[in-house]
């Protein structure tokens, strides 16, 4: 003969029940965003000191160390495009590692035009969009979270 849970222990079982399912939902689902799958972050860039270079060099490893998926892209303008200029860049090679890693470098024509620059004169992993500022603004509009580079 089965044995029969009285009502009322039926009902506290699957209360109990429906927690311990809700509970594991949001820890699988705090666990995936927690490494970076929906992470979406835009760097500007606009400083052209060594030091800043390198602060800022460590800065985009250890997001990218941390967040391994998120999307990040920098965008540099104003003094900061001396970072992704190949005769002015102290930090090319971890700009070429973080490329093959997904990040993307942007460099604003607006401050190229400003100070003569030609495209050449870039590092092959930097492209160039319009404006450094309206790029800001668009990647903030989509979600972005917005970050100054260096310190």
């Amino acid at each position: 003969m089965k044995a029969r849970l009285p009502n009322e222990l039926k009902s506290i079982f699957m209360k109990h029940l429906k927690l311990a399912l809700a509970l594991v939902a949001f820890f699988i689902t705090t666990a995936v965003w927690s490494q970076g799958a929906n992470h979406k972050i835009v760097f500007q860039f606009t400083l052209a000191d060594s030091m800043q270079q390198k602060a800022f060099s460590n800065q985009l490893k250890n997001i990218r160390k941390i967040w391994p998926e998120a999307q990040i892209e920098v965008v540099a303008y104003n003094q900061g495009i001396d970072f992704l200029l190949t005769k002015r860049s102290r930090h090319h090679d971890i700009i070429t590692d973080l490329k093959k890693k997904g990040v993307t470098f942007m460099v604003c024509q607006n401050t190229m035009n400003q100070r003569n620059i030609k495209a050449e004169e870039l590092i092959p992993e930097a492209a160039i969009v319009p404006s450094g500022i309206a790029e800001l603004v668009e990647k903030q509009e989509q979600g972005w979270s917005y970050i100054k580079g260096g310190f």
